[in-house]
């Protein structure tokens, strides 16, 4: 009997050799194509012995009703692997709400930049098989947990994965913030802004910013201004067990910005406390993946003439 003749394993035989079993696809559904996409993996996933499901959303706009959608806790419940088919946005939506839930992450990406949707859309039969069945690698992600403190209330709180941000309006003068670090008193800043970007976010604004690149491996957060008055005001690196204390002291329609997926307005005397996370969002990635290879990459190194 010849290889080509011998029988091939059922699918329970092959669901026993599966890392990952019940995977949910969270899609860029406003993205043209989007649906055909989505279809697309779930139907590979399923032909690899996996129980798929939809988020909920993500089942709703592209109508791909054949699968169980699901809301967050139901996914953080149930999935034992959540598979973004987006952009870096997708992924920092769903992550900041799956991170209490420590269910891993892959992101395939039908975005633009993609520097944690890091599988390109026409490698992912290959790249994407090899993780269900084990081989990836495991990067660990710290998030920020910030809150607003109006006359000594907390009147907002969200997560961010990449940054957080306080900027100015429309108005063309500058903010001023009273800076602490740890309850230590750093400066008044004027500027257009502030950012504090996590290691995940070193790549995003405060990059734009002059803000350094920070390898996620290192435990630290990124402090930079945004077009500061004071040519002196550097962007400074802080331990991420820091907690960082914004207050306004002056500036019309200042607001604050969480991953840019988020905001709210802010008064003068409010108080945007910053602290790490109790969370960590678990990304995987395809086996020999390195972060400088994204970079040169996405960052377009080497190209110069």
């Amino acid at each position: 009997m010849s290889l080509s003749d011998a029988p091939k394993p059922s699918q329970p035989q092959a669901r026993q050799l599966l890392r990952f079993s019940h995977v949910v696809i969270i899609g860029k559904y406003q993205a043209p194509g989007s649906r055909d996409v989505v279809e697309e993996v779930a139907h590979f996933l399923h032909d690899q012995g996996c129980d798929v499901s939809l988020e909920r959303d993500t089942a709703l706009n592209t109508g791909l009703n054949q699968y169980p959608a699901l809301d967050v806790p139901a996914m953080g419940k149930t999935c034992d692997l959540a598979l973004v088919v987006g952009g870096d946005g997708t992924m920092l939506g769903i992550g900041r709400q799956l991170a209490r839930y420590g269910v891993p992450l892959v992101g395939i990406n039908q975005g633009r930049l993609g520097f944690i949707t890091d599988i390109p859309l026409e490698e992912y039969p290959d790249k994407l098989r090899a993780i269900l069945h084990g081989e990836f690698e495991e990067d660990a992600r710290s998030l920020m947990a910030a809150s607003v403190w109006r006359d000594g209330r907390c009147v907002f709180e969200a997560t961010a994965l990449n940054d957080v941000v306080v900027n100015r309006g429309g108005a063309a003068s500058m903010i001023e913030l009273r800076v602490e670090v740890d309850g230590h008193f750093v400066a008044n800043q004027r500027a257009d802004g502030l950012i504090i970007a996590s290691s995940t976010g070193s790549t995003a604004y405060a990059l734009s910013a002059g803000g350094p690149l920070l390898h996620p491996a290192i435990d630290g957060w990124v402090m930079a201004p945004i077009a500061p008055h004071t040519l002196s005001n550097r962007p400074i690196v802080l331990p991420a067990h820091s907690e960082v204390a914004l207050e306004i002291v002056s500036g019309r329609d200042a607001s604050a910005n969480f991953d840019m997926q988020s905001l709210t307005s802010l008064l003068h005397g409010d108080r945007i406390v910053v602290r790490r996370s109790e969370h960590t969002l678990r990304l995987l990635h395809p086996r020999g993946w390195s972060y400088f290879d994204t970079l040169r990459k996405k960052l377009h190194w080497n190209e110069g003439g």
